[in-house]
């Protein structure tokens, strides 16, 4: 079952990943309460920068951030869900406000690298004195984005959506977008997708309290997920959804592919659903 005409784009940190990847780096290269004092006086993202600058100074090597990245929560079903999807011949991007370092390291340590087809995020480097460098995806001091919607100065992630869409919609075929994300700067990007793409927000997480009070404001179809099982069942569900959809497949094939994935009509939907996961209504 081919499924190249599916565009999935993921969100890293608390999506991918279970956890915040610069929190994480910070707090277990014990730099927490400096962090803490710095965060009033500066952009996040610039933050990071200045972290990994103390950090250097105080005799952090690179190796050590590495060895740190590589013990980054991240569940075993959400690796397979990615390794799934791939296979399947969709098209993985991650549209991140991590940075390359961080996001490249992690995914090369667990098999995952050469499943994305494009990684969106802040740029960084280790420079000739071996200190990581981080940077804004956006130059907010001299080009801001001026999103009005709760994005970060230095990303948009919404503008990178557009940017995507573009280069699809100069393709012959159709492509539908699976758009999953957790946090506030997922929201943006929600708002522009269109008729037939997915918006799947991880439950209890900002996105999903902003889509669930904005709802008539977005076109796609929402449904939420909270845990690996979840990501993995979701994932593959739309998948196979839009790959039948697309393929006119006869109504018994259909029946018996939905049934493979263990779907069922959630009650109060005309929309299919899978199970322990629920329809953000409209």
């Amino acid at each position: 079952m081919a499924a190249s005409d599916v565009v999935v784009v993921m969100d890293f940190d608390k999506t991918i990943i279970d956890c915040d990847s610069d929190n994480w780096v910070v707090d277990e290269l014990g730099a927490t309460e400096l962090f803490n004092q710095l965060l009033p006086t500066m952009p996040w993202n610039s933050l990071m920068d200045r972290m990994m600058k103390e950090l250097h100074s105080q005799g952090t090597k690179i190796e050590d951030i590495v060895a740190v990245l590589k013990r980054t929560p991240i569940h075993s079903r959400i690796i397979q869900a990615i390794k799934s999807a791939y296979a399947l011949g969709c098209d993985l991007k991650i549209v991140s406000d991590a940075n390359v370092f961080f996001i490249d390291t992690i995914l090369k340590h667990h098999g995952l690298k050469e499943c994305f087809s494009e990684i969106n995020t802040n740029p960084s480097f280790v420079d000739e004195e071996g200190r990581l460098r981080i940077f804004p995806y956006h130059d907010f001091t001299e080009h801001p984005h001026g999103c009005p919607h709760p994005c970060p100065p230095n990303m948009c992630k919404g503008i990178v959506i557009e940017r995507i869409q573009a280069s699809l919609s100069a393709m012959e075929e159709k492509k539908t977008i699976i758009y999953m994300g957790d946090g506030l700067g997922d929201f943006c990007p929600s708002l522009k997708l269109g008729d037939g793409d997915y918006m799947l927000p991880r439950k209890d997480f900002p996105v999903w309290d902003l889509v669930c009070k904005n709802r008539s404001l977005i076109k796609a179809e929402v449904c939420e997920w909270s845990n690996g099982e979840e990501f993995e069942h979701a994932l593959l569900h739309f998948i196979t959804k839009i790959t039948i959809d697309k393929s006119n497949t006869s109504g018994n094939n259909a029946a018996q592919l939905y049934s493979d994935c263990k779907v069922q009509t959630m009650p109060g939907s005309s929309h299919q659903a899978f199970s322990q996961t629920l329809y953000v209504p409209h």
